[in-house]
């Protein structure tokens, strides 16, 4: 994908292959900026402190950290704390367990002074094994839009929510790949960004990734969904998936409910690793929920605002008046 012309990943490795960097989405969209990363601790902070951030892009980012730590020490012992560290830095989808067993399965019948090198090529691997099934994702949303726009002659209007685009993986994303596939074949879209409280991934991200690669959007609030599809202004829903179940339930943030609810069909694409083939539904698993710490305040958001109070134009934070009704005049 682009920003200001330039293709970029969201993550790779240096020139010198001592250190790989990501894009500080911290900062997005304000400034674009790059981490690099050397170390464990290094790829540890980034992902607790959401540097890096989304499931496909922990997991190689994960796998990445833990080929650094190994070139210190590849003893076993070595391997088992960086993995559990590695595993403890954010509970997410399964992507950031699939990507360390992996890496953990090819150098564990390696020699020790092989370890640091094989896991650095099987994190390689791992990012272009995610570019490649995020095209065949595209692939296979593209000709949905392709249809919507031949039988209705105008822009495809589409809904998504939170940010699974390329931001959020290392190239392409899985909600936004059929969308930039389309956008890039000619098929017209335009795209109700979800702003996605509590940390405004759509608003600042989703959009920011969208507006870069040329992409006519439109940034929503959250409860603004379902208006759009009862109104007809939704032609498609896509969204990303944390987990599948057995069952092909969705697990996802509690606020994709209120927006996905009235759509039919939504549509959900995800990859094979966030499938639990071997799960049931449980009703008593909770949605995934952040930490308090991981959550801006309001205030933070958006300035002048405080919790149960109206803020107006001017920052006025006092109630508003009770509404009276209306008499007819006599």
């Amino acid at each position: 994908m682009k920003v200001d012309g330039r293709v970029y990943r969201a993550i790779w490795p240096t020139p010198d292959g001592a250190a790989i960097e990501v894009i500080d989405q911290t900062l997005s969209p304000h400034r674009l900026s790059t981490r690099r990363i050397e170390d464990l601790d290094g790829a540890i902070e980034a992902i607790k402190t959401m540097v890096a951030r989304g499931a496909p892009l922990i997991g190689a980012t994960a796998a990445s950290g833990l080929a650094l730590a190994l070139r210190r020490s590849g003893r076993d012992d070595a391997l088992e704390r960086a993995y559990r560290a590695l595993l403890a830095s954010r509970p997410t989808a399964v992507n950031l367990r699939n990507a360390l067993n992996d890496v953990s399965a090819v150098v564990a019948r390696l020699a020790v002074e092989k370890r640091a090198e094989a896991a650095w090529a099987r994190a390689g691997a791992l990012c272009d094994e995610d570019v490649a099934r995020n095209r065949r994702i595209g692939e296979a949303g593209l000709p949905l839009i392709e249809a919507i726009h031949r039988q209705r002659r105008r822009a495809v209007n589409i809904l998504t929510h939170c940010n699974a685009g390329w931001l959020a993986t290392v190239d392409w994303g899985t909600a936004t790949a059929p969308i930039y596939m389309a956008h890039d074949r000619g098929a017209p879209v335009h795209v109700f960004v979800d702003e996605t409280r509590p940390r405004n991934q759509g608003a600042t991200l989703t959009a920011f990734e969208l507006a870069q690669h040329g992409v006519p959007h439109t940034v929503v609030v959250d409860n603004a969904g379902g208006h759009l599809m009862q109104r007809g202004r939704v032609d498609l829903v896509i969204v990303g998936a944390d987990q599948i179940t057995a069952r092909r339930r969705r697990q996802q943030d509690r606020r994709l409910s209120q927006g996905s609810r009235g759509a039919r069909p939504p549509r959900a694409v995800l990859r094979r690793g966030a499938a639990h083939f071997d799960r049931l539904d449980d009703p008593r698993r909770p949605c995934r929920n952040r930490d308090r710490g991981a959550r801006p305040r309001r205030s933070d958001a958006y300035p002048g605002a405080r919790r149960g109070r109206t803020a107006c134009a001017r920052g006025d934070r006092r109630r508003p008046a009770p509404r009276r009704p209306i008499r007819p005049s006599t």
